[in-house]
């Protein structure tokens, strides 16, 4: 079956970056032809959410190709489809590649191959969400390293090249491993398929059912680990951390919002379709197994992430650690694979994709209100700082809606999120999820504490001439408040996608 839906929405902006390089000279034109692109790719991506069939289920809206390299004995296809799980993560990444053209706007360095970048970037991330074949999948995921690499080192600032460099080693050293489990999955014995889940419909039997209780070339734990390498340096949580904050620290704010936005989600989203959804019926070993190891690892990430985050100075690399801290909820609801009993259970794993849709929108809120601050007072240094929210009161409502939500206030996503990893998680392991918790209160402490230091306090002359956000800048910060507030009001909206996707992931 090929209906060419999700095909047209994956490349549609790599097609708009085709057009601009081949087409367009005009600085002006680029930028509005680069947001327009992005904007009408999230109309696409919304009635795509929309049309996705809760009631139904399964593999949705299917582009399939068969045999597309031609190498033989490959059996790779060029497979893209749409369930419960990844949907709302298509959705998250057309809203905040939208966000981030908008945030664009005042780019005036080489803008033709900054919008062009931007967009390969955007059809790389849909590519991971929708991309069914484990090679398929493997090729969108790298293809993402070329223009983060091109968006930190030409346009960042700091210490760009060394950034850029640094995200690049660590995220091709965890690809290494993905490639070696993925080869080591597709030459074992009866494993025929690069399918990452069956689709019936299709007569597609995927690879957690090929698995199923069969001796695999290599361990199935040490394969898991392969796998679990690459997704743990891209969330990235302890001890995998390091590259994160120098990223964006020295990332231009779009990129920042990408960065943190969509592409930390491609470990949450790998976690829980492959770590989770592959093994857990190998011989030897179930993921069930490392359970306890996820759970440990999301407890220091979470309370090592905030306690970090209180030695900030720079509002960007502030905002950075408490993303390792955040994406600590998401393994943390994880762990919780392993219910009462030790039966497998999906109850933390709603609330762990839930929380990455929600830190995607805080998070991308964040960083562009931090890059409008810049913009206006040339410094993210917080001491000097202070006393501008009367110059800047739009920009402040942001800035306190933003960190509101991500200390977990009732009425935001952030609770909803939050409350639904611990709820899910407290059954399986009660002191990991006391200790977790912990994590909220000192994220009301860095979040309040940032925004006194910030934004109120004594005035400080140098900023009486700064100027508020104008009408442009509001149109991003608008649509990500819009989705906060949605979602912290009414969470069924993504909730009930969700429910459906994890259920057949985890197969219960």
């Amino acid at each position: 079956m090929f209906e060419g839906w999700l095909t047209i929405v994956v490349f549609l902006p790599a097609a708009a970056a085709l057009v601009i390089a081949l087409f367009l000279r005009d600085d002006n034109r680029v930028r509005w032809f680069a947001i327009g692109a992005t904007v009408l790719n999230l109309v696409l991506i919304a009635i795509t959410y929309a049309d996705f069939d809760r009631s139904a289920g399964g593999v949705q809206m299917i582009d399939r190709y068969e045999d597309w390299i031609p190498v033989e004995g490959l059996r790779a296809e060029y497979l893209l489809g749409l369930d419960g799980l990844s949907a709302p993560m298509v959705l998250l990444a057309g809203l905040l590649s939208a966000v981030a053209a908008l945030a664009s706007w005042r780019i005036t360095l080489r803008v033709r191959e900054y919008f062009i970048w931007l967009l390969v970037l955007q059809t790389a991330v849909l590519g991971v969400f929708t991309a069914l074949d484990f090679l398929l999948f493997f090729i969108f995921w790298e293809i993402e390293l070329i223009p983060m690499f091109m968006l930190i080192s030409i346009w960042g600032s700091g210490r760009r090249h060394y950034s850029a460099m640094k995200f690049v080693i660590f995220t091709f050293g965890g690809s290494a491993f993905m490639l070696i489990g993925i080869l080591a999955l597709f030459l074992s014995s009866g494993v025929d398929t690069l399918a990452m889940v069956s689709i019936p419909s299709e007569g597609i039997v995927g690879i957690p059912d090929r698995v199923a209780g069969v001796d695999l070339l290599l361990p199935a734990g040490l394969i898991w680990f392969l796998l679990f390498a690459a997704f743990a340096v891209k969330m990235p949580i302890w001890p995998f951390h390091s590259w994160l904050p120098d990223a964006h620290t020295d990332a231009p704010t779009a990129v920042s919002i990408m960065l943190a936005g969509v592409l930390l989600k491609m470990g949450g989203y790998g976690l829980i379709r492959i770590s989770v959804g592959m093994f857990q019926e190998t011989k030897d070993f179930q993921v069930q197994d490392v359970a306890w190891l996820l759970a440990l690892l999301a407890v220091v990430s979470i309370i090592y992430g905030a306690i970090v985050t209180f030695q900030q100075s720079d509002l960007k690399r502030l905002v950075a650690f408490s993303s390792v801290s955040h994406m600590g909820f998401v393994v943390l609801g994880v762990s919780s694979i392993v219910g009462v009993g030790g039966t497998v259970t999906d109850a933390g794993l709603n609330g762990a994709a839930l929380q990455m849709v929600t830190h995607g929108t805080i998070t991308g809120l964040l960083f562009l209100t931090v890059g409008l601050v810049y913009d206006r007072a040339h410094t993210r240094h917080i001491p000097d700082l202070g006393g501008i929210a009367l110059r800047l009161p739009l920009i402040t409502v942001s800035m306190m809606i933003a960190g509101l939500a991500s200390l977990g206030l009732p009425g935001t996503s952030g609770f909803v999120a939050e409350i639904s990893v611990f709820l899910g998680t407290y059954a399986a392991w009660e002191w990991y999820t006391a200790i977790g918790a912990f994590g909220v209160v000192l994220a009301a402490g860095y979040i309040l504490w940032t925004m006194q230091r910030t934004f109120f306090g004594p005035r400080n002359d140098r900023f009486d001439d700064l100027e508020d956000a104008n009408f442009l800048d509001m149109i991003p910060v608008a649509a990500l408040v819009v989705s906060i507030i949605a979602i912290g009001v009414f969470p069924k909206i993504v909730t009930e996608v969700f429910k459906v996707g994890i259920s057949e992931v985890v197969r219960i």
